[in-house]
Parts: C-alpha cells; sequence; structure tokens
C-alpha cells in the first residue's frame, strides 16, 4: 500500500490542476487499511511526506479507515458502484471518515482526485 501512495506522490506532481486546486491545503491524513497506517503530510497541494504508523504523536486532520479489498476495489481503472468514492465506501459499510469532516468537504475535490490517481494507473493495493 506504501507503495501506491509513493507513485501517487510523483503523478500528483504532474498534475497541475490538482495542484491549483489543493493550494490551500495543508494538512496531514490518516489512511487506515485493516490497522494499518499511513500518514499523508500535504503544503499547499503537494504530498510531501508519507509515513507509515501507528504512531501517536503524528496529529491528523481528518482520517479515512476501510479494508484492503474494499481499497483494492476503490483504486480499480472502472470500480464498482459504492466503491467509486470515498463516501460510497462509507455508504455501504466498507469506509470510515473521523476528525474533522468539516476540512475534508473544503478540501473534497482536491482529496478525492488524489486518492483515485492511482485508478489512471490501473494501479491496485
Amino acid at each position: 500500500m506504501i507503495e501506491t501512495f509513493r507513485a501517487l506522490q510523483s503523478q500528483l506532481e504532474d498534475r497541475p490542476h490538482l495542484l491549483r486546486l489543493g493550494r490551500l491545503f495543508s494538512e496531514t491524513v490518516l489512511i487506515e487499511v485493516e490497522g494499518q497506517e499511513v500518514y499523508l503530510t500535504f503544503d499547499k497541494g503537494h504530498l510531501v511526506a508519507i509515513a507509515e504508523g501507528p504512531s501517536r504523536k503524528t496529529p491528523w486532520r481528518f482520517a479515512l479507515r476501510t479494508d484492503a479489498d474494499a481499497l483494492r476495489q476503490f483504486w480499480q481503472s472502472r470500480p464498482a458502484p459504492g466503491f467509486h468514492d470515498i463516501f460510497g465506501l462509507v455508504k455501504i459499510g466498507h469506509g470510515r471518515i473521523d476528525g474533522d469532516i468539516l476540512c475534508l468537504v473544503k478540501n473534497l475535490r482536491f482529496f478525492k482526485e488524489v486518492m483515485a490517481l492511482a485508478r489512471a494507473e490501473g494501479g491496485a493495493a
């Protein structure tokens, strides 16, 4: 999974429209997949750090928690209904969003498009 996020880091740098969308986003986000934690740190839209957890010392603004199979399906080039969106994962019971929901909603398009970058490569977790 960590390799997929490292690939997202380089893909994000090649997409100026996403960097423009995220220019006001400077936060740390927790992605938890079946207990495995990854902290994504963004600075003005750039993914500047990817750290593996768990860590009680790393503050995060919001978290996306899901299972490995759901994340694999989310990253399919054409995901099934419910697996196509982070809120879809929550709705079908395969995901949970914790923390500052307002921060997520303010930057929703940016975050959703960053998470979907793995689809362009046809990647999987």
